[in-house]
């Protein structure tokens, strides 16, 4: 079972209030990077959902995107909303729980990172669902797997086998090509993947 609300609400608080966060870079990640000097991620209406300190929202918005940013940490979204009035930067960042959270309109993309893996595996069918209700035919996700090697989390392992039995037909197709491949500082490596919506 997933956690209740009020509990995951009162778990990634605490994190951020404690600035218990292994996970941060401390910058966009590498991968985001790519894709965008690749041109594969050109400005859009995207969404970045469990976006934490929100590096990548503010990446984005330098780079002409239209972004919407959701997390359930006020402590969170708070920095977020600090980093992109820095520079004057602009995106509508909301304190919101992912599986209640619905847009007026679907995005043309949804950047997903560790929204995923912060998820116990049981509430992945679930949020495979809202990813797909959050996008329109054609739309992209581009996303990154956690891989831990290890049983357990946050962040919990996303094998690769295991999410194109989550993310399959007839809602999702998947990319020929081979993943982006992501060093991470805490020790483990992300997959990155474009998912196109059917």
């Amino acid at each position: 079972m997933g956690l209740a609300p009020e509990s995951a609400f009162q778990f990634w608080e605490q994190r951020y209030r404690s600035n218990n966060t292994p996970w941060d870079r401390g910058a966009a990640s590498p991968a985001l990077r790519r894709w965008l000097d690749a041109g594969a991620l050109r400005p859009c209406r995207i969404l970045v959902p469990g976006c934490g300190r929100g590096y990548e929202v503010v990446e984005l918005s330098r780079r002409g995107f239209d972004v919407t940013a959701i997390d359930m940490s006020p402590t969170a979204v708070a920095h977020v909303r600090a980093a992109l009035a820095g520079p004057g930067l602009t995106a509508e960042v909301l304190q919101a729980d992912v599986f209640a959270y619905q847009p007026e309109k679907p995005f043309d993309a949804v950047y997903e990172q560790t929204c995923l893996c912060a998820l116990v595996p049981d509430q992945w069918v679930g949020y495979a669902r809202q990813l797909a209700d959050w996008l329109p035919e054609g739309g992209q996700l581009f996303a990154l797997l956690m891989q831990t090697g290890e049983s357990g989390g946050p962040p919990f392992h996303c094998d690769p086998r295991a999410m194109r039995d989550i993310f399959s037909s007839p809602d999702w197709m998947w990319p020929e090509e081979a993943p982006v491949t992501v060093p991470h500082p805490a020790g483990v490596t992300e997959l990155g993947y474009v998912l196109s919506r059917r």
